[in-house]
């Protein structure tokens, strides 16, 4: 039975580098793969906090190691959120799989190296592929809604502040953008969003690693009303892009809600079966393991 295991890290030196961190795994056989989570940005984080704990429990139960932890200034670790850069939050990536290298190291002696994910939802999909490029060995990716490009994640955000203007709860419109270009942290929705943060989120892309020394996956879920869509024109030109880097790439839709947007915390559990048959099975036998409702839109590959 896999067991969860919360703790502080120390990632990074100083004040700010304690991270608290969730462990899950099976104590009674090695993991055959290892997954670090990088959760999504802001309040899109809170609201998706039930649906990431779920899918991390249903992968240590099928023999996977799972680390979620939360960023710099995120959640219950160290620092405020007018403390976070996107530099430091994609050093705290490559801190999280160094430290899930090590539990694996530290539990099961001798052990064989094992495949590497990064499971990132939103705008952690973007931190995990640019902290992907500084990650030796392959690292397969398994991206849940993400965003092509950090400027979209930043405008969205942005308009949670004309929105509470509007409700007369917050500023005045444009206050936020006009303070960020002043280089002042600005208020927004409750969170503190400083200039070296917004900077670096908003001139994130979804763009591939360098071609990768060994085959490397990508699986791309969405979550809609209807499952079995395909992507949007934005997602096919990123996909393709992938694919012509030498990556393993496919996408799914599965049916559930927006769950980190709406008013009430919800569940997807299509989109948790969807994920454990995408990394549990290789690219061409995880749509036919996968329930109905689970659908391909993108041209499948040889497994890694």
């Amino acid at each position: 039975m896999a067991a969860t295991e919360a703790f502080y890290s120390a990632f990074q030196p100083g004040p700010l580098g304690q991270r608290l961190c969730l462990w899950h795994a099976s104590p009674a056989q090695a993991p055959h793969a290892l997954v670090v989570h990088v959760h999504a940005f802001a309040e899109e984080m809170n609201k998706s906090r039930r649906m990431a704990a779920l899918q991390a429990r249903a992968l240590a139960a099928a023999g996977c190691g799972v680390l979620q932890f939360d960023l710099l200034g995120c959640g219950d670790s160290a620092g405020e959120f007018s403390d976070a850069t996107w530099h430091a939050w994609a050093g705290d990536v490559v801190a999280a799989v160094a430290l899930a290298r090590q539990r694996q190291a530290d539990t099961w002696p001798g052990a064989a190296a094992v495949p590497l994910w990064l499971w990132g939802q939103r705008a952690g999909a973007l931190l995990a592929a640019e902290a992907a490029q500084h990650l030796p060995g392959p690292t397969n990716l398994l991206l849940w809604q993400p965003t092509p490009n950090g400027k979209t994640v930043l405008q969205q955000f942005l308009r949670l502040e004309s929105a509470g203007a509007l409700l007369g709860k917050g500023p005045d419109k444009g206050s936020a953008r006009a303070a960020l270009a002043r280089g002042e942290v600005a208020e927004v929705a409750g969170y503190a969003l400083a200039p070296a943060l917004t900077l670096g989120l908003e001139a994130a892309r979804l763009q591939a690693p360098a071609p990768p020394a060994e085959p490397a996956r990508l699986e791309w879920l969405d979550v809609a009303a209807t499952a079995g869509q395909a992507p949007t024109p934005a997602a096919e030109a990123v996909l393709k892009a992938w694919a012509d880097a030498g990556w393993q790439t496919r996408h799914q839709t599965v049916a559930g809600p927006s769950f980190w947007q709406t008013t009430e915390i919800e569940e997807a559990p299509a989109l948790i079966t969807a994920t454990l048959a995408a990394l549990m099975s290789p690219p061409a036998a995880a749509i036919a393991a996968a329930p109905a409702g689970v659908a391909e839109a993108a041209p499948q590959q040889a497994a890694a």
